[in-house]
């Protein structure tokens, strides 16, 4: 009898292992909205596109991607785009690293703990592009710039490298920070000339609809037919370095999308606070801070509170809707218990 148990208790624990073990050569799916930092995968909720999926943009590549193929490699793309000064679009965060930290880390050797406690900033950007695509182009292919995040304008997001590169879009914020460019044709001044007519048709029977130029085909969108409509149909106005500028809004799904990124990221990155830059009255600061502010600021902010001559992301982001949402998403799953395998990660 008791050989019959054992028999019994061990065909129980095979069939337990058969069912948990991975087998070799075995398929690991992924949902579709994993970010990689530090060479792991985290979650969003939104969709997300990678430099390793198809379809996806790599700023890993020394090439050219909407080159002609045959013209696309680092000796001719140098010799046709003189601003393309090295091959690398990309660095490696080294700021606040010991010799011995860079000399781990300079072959790709980052754990998280040590990105973690690099990572202090998430900087937005609207890209005056218009769409993802183009904006890769412009980075990869024109400027020899990067950045980790493009969020296209029907919510797609494409992350182009890991979060251990030093991504080169915000000069000194570059060290300690995480960037996306969102796809936006950018502000004006009031009154001046500027594309937005060729970009946005009014309707008075219906909500302002994004207009693509022709030259720009189907935009490259990853949602089929899809139409974008600015998430306020007016332009807004605002002052921004001291310039009153106008500009439409982002779209519903861009501010879906970037709110759950910016919860995932606050999640991942202890030091990035869910906050964004206010005054003494609680007020979004709408000029570049101080350089002492912003050396000891952790959180969100834009590209304008870095650099004096940028207005981005423009006066039409709506602050508190994407951060003040983020914030809800973070204490909404603060409150439910973690099962055992996530509660071991977040240790």
């Amino acid at each position: 009898m008791k050989a019959k148990l054992l028999a019994i208790f061990a065909a129980t624990l095979c069939a337990v292992g058969c069912r948990t073990a991975p087998r070799t050569g075995q398929l690991e799916p992924r949902r579709g909205d994993e970010i990689v930092a530090a060479g792991q995968f985290f979650h969003t909720g939104t969709p997300v596109v990678l430099w390793l999926d198809p379809g996806g943009y790599d700023a890993y590549r020394v090439e050219r991607r909407f080159a002609p193929l045959d013209n696309s490699d680092w000796s001719r793309s140098h010799a046709e785009v003189r601003s393309l000064k090295t091959p690398n679009r990309y660095s490696l965060r080294t700021a606040g690293l010991t010799t011995n930290q860079i000399e781990t880390v300079r072959g790709g050797g980052w754990d998280l703990p040590l990105l973690q406690s690099v990572v202090d900033q998430f900087v937005l950007h609207f890209d005056v592009c218009g769409t993802s695509r183009t904006c890769f182009l412009v980075l990869q292919d024109d400027r020899g710039l990067s950045v980790h995040f493009l969020l296209d304008l029907d919510g797609t997001i494409y992350q182009t490298l890991d979060l251990k590169e030093r991504a080169w879009h915000a000069t000194t914020s570059n060290d300690r920070s995480i960037g996306v460019e969102i796809a936006n044709i950018g502000a004006y001044a009031v009154g001046g000339n500027n594309p937005l007519d060729q970009w946005y048709q009014p309707n008075a029977d219906g909500p302002t609809r994004i207009t693509l130029p022709r030259r720009f085909g189907d935009g490259g969108f990853r949602t089929k037919h899809f139409t974008g409509h600015p998430a306020r149909p007016q332009p807004v106005r605002g002052t921004i370095q001291g310039d009153e500028l106008e500009q439409y809004d982002y779209t519903p799904e861009q501010y879906a999308a970037l709110t759950k990124l910016t919860a995932a990221l606050c999640k991942i990155f202890p030091k990035l606070k869910c906050q964004y830059p206010t005054d003494a009255e609680g007020k979004l600061i709408t000029h570049k801070l101080a350089d002492d502010a912003l050396e000891k600021y952790q959180g969100v902010l834009g590209h304008y509170h870095i650099q004096t001559n940028k207005n981005d992301p423009g006066p039409a982001l709506d602050w508190e809707r994407v951060v003040g949402g983020a914030k809800k998403i973070l204490d909404a799953e603060n409150s439910r218990p973690l099962s055992p395998r996530a509660a071991e990660q977040w240790k």
